[in-house]
């Protein structure tokens, strides 16, 4: 039996506490399907949507949730981009008629990734966490991406110190003033030519970046833009290897010897000639192999 009488909406009564807006109100944790267009294809990953927008209107109970909650679901049914996004956060204010006047959307979701090898036929899958915010604050647009990249260091000191050890060792082998070259390749590919090897682990570069609205063909694909970053550092970690991809990553890491300071470097020069992003933030981890801390860097644009 339909009930034809009102439906009562306690968010429009009044509340005693009055002159008290809020910053932020709204709902975290929302499953939402997304369509993503990446250089690799269409994916459709599970993302964590957190929707809010303030309350400006002191006279005003609450926010009207249900409202966010049906605009982040017409989500799902369309591309996530940069229009579509900004078009949500303008209708979310729309939305609270007058209670609201600004909006912030998050999406937390991971990308897989097809990912060759350095050499042979063999690739596989890797897995990155993104993070997009979004904000319209009084109709100004605002867009920051999170991104989280993995790759592999070895240590300058610690690859001096063991090519030190190697001469050392070859000066004890071959005492004769000249060196019979084929002794000494014979003698380094064997074990005993393992005196040392320099210590790597696996690191992480952490970005906060503040995009440019309307910029979106600069930094979509964001499969694009993750694999720029990664050539940048130049030791990408790798998913399925044969041996000489093995020995290509070795190459690799020997050729771009670094502590913290010098990825953090790299990416900040990266970054600075990226004319849409107009902030941003980062730190680089390395965690060490040698010490049972890590290393780190950390750096900004604007102090």
């Amino acid at each position: 039996m339909k009930n034809n009488n009102p439906l009562p909406d306690i968010q429009s009564q009044n509340t005693r506490h009055k002159n008290l807006p809020l910053q932020w109100v709204g709902m975290e944790n929302i499953a939402v399907p997304l369509n993503l267009t990446l250089a690799q294809g269409t994916q459709k990953p599970s993302a964590q949507g957190h929707i809010f927008v303030n309350l400006v209107n002191t006279q005003a109970k609450g926010i009207h949730m249900s409202r966010l909650y049906r605009l982040l679901n017409q989500l799902s049914a369309e591309e996530c981009d940069q229009t579509n996004i900004t078009t949500l956060l303008r209708l979310a204010v729309a939305s609270q008629a007058g209670l609201s006047d600004c909006a912030k959307l998050q999406l937390d979701f991971d990308i897989t990734l097809n990912k060759p090898a350095l050499l042979s036929q063999e690739s596989g899958s890797q897995r990155y966490p993104i993070s997009l915010i979004a904000s319209n604050e009084q109709g100004h647009i605002h867009y920051e991406l999170k991104l989280t990249i993995p790759y592999s260091s070895t240590c300058p000191c610690s690859a001096s110190l063991s090519r030190q050890l190697s001469a050392q060792a070859i000066d004890k082998q071959f005492t004769q003033s000249h060196i019979d070259k084929a002794q000494l390749l014979k003698w380094l590919q064997s074990e005993h030519g393992s005196i040392a090897t320099p210590h790597s682990q696996r690191s992480y570069a952490y970005l906060r970046l503040h995009l440019e609205h309307n910029s979106q063909a600069q930094w979509n694909p964001l499969d694009k833009f993750i694999f720029q970053f990664e050539e940048v550092i130049g030791t990408p970690v790798q998913t399925a290897v044969k041996r000489e991809d093995e020995q290509e990553f070795a190459r690799l890491n020997a050729k771009n010897l670094m502590f913290c300071e010098d990825a953090a470097r790299r990416l900040k020069a990266n970054l600075e000639s990226m004319d849409f992003v107009k902030d941003y933030q980062f730190k680089v981890e390395h965690q060490e192999s040698l010490h049972a801390h890590n290393a780190v860097a950390y750096e900004q644009k604007y102090y």
